[in-house]
């Protein structure tokens, strides 16, 4: 399973939840591939957020040897299931999609947690709220894991 986060500048809600998600699937030793990117380009080849940094060490995750990217099409390619924070990065994402195929494998990663509401993880770069986000995020990686550990 290769499996891709997706938020605006991939220094705070999708290097997160690519970190909790990592961490799950190593301790239940799976051959899974995680990664993060961003719809923007502002931050490329930044660290994280420090607020993601520090919340996500908090939980014993460390997230410091990420560096944002950019998502391309590419992206489609390689991963099974592209996870969006919120309907715009959706919206951002299907418009690079190439065919339905492509535009099958992105969700909103809270519908996994919070089935059919379209909710959006809050962007805590400007509001704050790491805490918050690292446990929403944890909880939809818990039901990420559990639905497409039993289709393995």
């Amino acid at each position: 399973m290769k499996i891709l986060m997706v938020c605006l500048g991939n220094i705070c809600r999708s290097p997160l939840a690519e970190g909790i998600l990592s961490d799950m699937v190593k301790k239940q030793n799976l051959d899974w591939k995680i990664d993060s990117a961003g719809t923007g380009s502002w931050h490329i080849g930044d660290p994280p957020h420090n607020g993601s940094i520090t919340v996500a060490a908090q939980n014993g995750i460390d997230i410091t040897q990420q560096r944002a990217r950019q998502f391309s099409k590419r992206d489609f390619d390689d991963f099974d299931l592209i996870l969006a924070m919120d309907s715009q990065n959706f919206r951002d994402i299907v418009a690079l999609a190439s065919d339905e195929r492509d535009i099958e494998k992105v969700e909103l990663i809270l519908n996994y947690s919070h089935p059919k509401m379209n909710m959006a993880v809050p962007d805590p770069y400007f509001t704050g709220g790491f805490g918050d986000v690292f446990d929403l995020l944890e909880d939809a990686c818990q039901h990420v894991l559990n639905k497409h550990k039993e289709q393995e």
